[in-house]
């Protein structure tokens, strides 16, 4: 059984298949890779671990195009983390790496051989707890078919290394968009967004802003996302990738939205319901903001 990961990943749970297609994980993701090759004419890597966490650790370790295996069992687990970077565990962003650092515990191993309370200290009990056990590779959770993405995701890639900033903009506009349409497609709001930014040199920079209130509006989301990209002061950077992530999503429903005493936010509203409607007709691009034309 198999669980999206938005936008291009995906978990699966093959205990079940190993007997049916008599091969074990590794052959089962070499049969993958070759279907999907064959069908997409696409190369993939895969991840294989005893649970989500480190199959996905081991997915992002090393060449893309792969197969990466983290043996079930504990030498090999701790093996496998020892001199693993902190900022490649989930939920350690760039202010957490830096908070991290500043006590010395910049690998999983390091952070796993932190008493617990003390890490509770620093994050918090919450996030030390959690950040304690994904250290230490464990990983309670479950693939579960059908459950909603827990982000949402929307990439563009330039043809060529883009220098010119207001492109850049108009690149996020275009993303904020795609994400607000698909939020209000899924009646689901973010809480939270994300930039990642990747370079010529293919090394990336990730900002994330934790919004004033969830929301599914665009002109919201893109002027959350320009404010991210403002605060990156790229100038002359050359970057070749954009990728808006919405993240903290929750029920449309369980969002209350603010009052206004003007027409323009109404009239805002139902003019991103009628290109939401558009869309839904003739395809995702079929209503674009003007600073968008020409970005290819």
């Amino acid at each position: 059984m198999g669980q999206a990961l938005p936008p291009d990943a995906a978990l699966a749970d093959v205990s079940g298949s190993v007997r049916y297609f008599d091969r074990d994980a590794a052959g089962i993701a070499a049969l993958i890779r070759m279907r999907v090759a064959a069908r997409f004419d696409l190369d993939t890597t895969v991840g294989i671990g005893p649970n989500p966490l480190l199959a996905q650790l081991a997915a992002h370790r090393g060449a893309a195009g792969a197969i990466r295996t983290v043996p079930d069992d504990p030498g090999a687990v701790a093996a496998f983390l020892t001199g693993l970077p902190a900022a490649a565990l989930p939920g350690v962003g760039p202010a957490t790496a830096r908070t991290l650092a500043s006590y010395g515990l910049v690998t999983a191993d390091r952070i796993a051989a932190t008493p617990l309370l003390t890490l509770q200290r620093i994050l918090g009990t919450a996030a030390g707890r959690q950040l304690h056990r994904r250290a230490a590779g464990l990983d309670p959770t479950r693939v579960v078919p059908g459950s909603p993405p827990p982000t949402f995701s929307a990439e563009h890639r330039f043809v060529r290394d883009e220098l010119d900033p207001g492109r850049q903009r108009g690149a996020l506009t275009h993303l904020a968009e795609r994400l607000g349409s698909r939020l209000r497609a899924e009646r689901r709001a973010c809480q939270a967004l994300t930039l990642t930014v990747q370079y010529a040199d293919r090394s990336t920079t990730t900002r994330s802003r934790t919004l004033p209130e969830a929301t599914a509006h665009s002109p919201r989301l893109r002027e959350a996302a320009h404010a991210l990209h403002g605060t990156l002061g790229l100038q002359r950077a050359r970057v070749r990738c954009l990728t808006l992530r919405a993240e903290k999503l929750c029920d449309e429903g369980a969002v209350s939205r603010q009052l206004s005493f003007g027409p323009e936010d109404d009239r805002a509203h139902r003019i991103e319901a009628a290109a939401d409607r558009a869309r839904a007709r003739f395809g995702p691009d079929a209503v674009r903001p003007a600073s968008t034309a020409g970005l290819r």
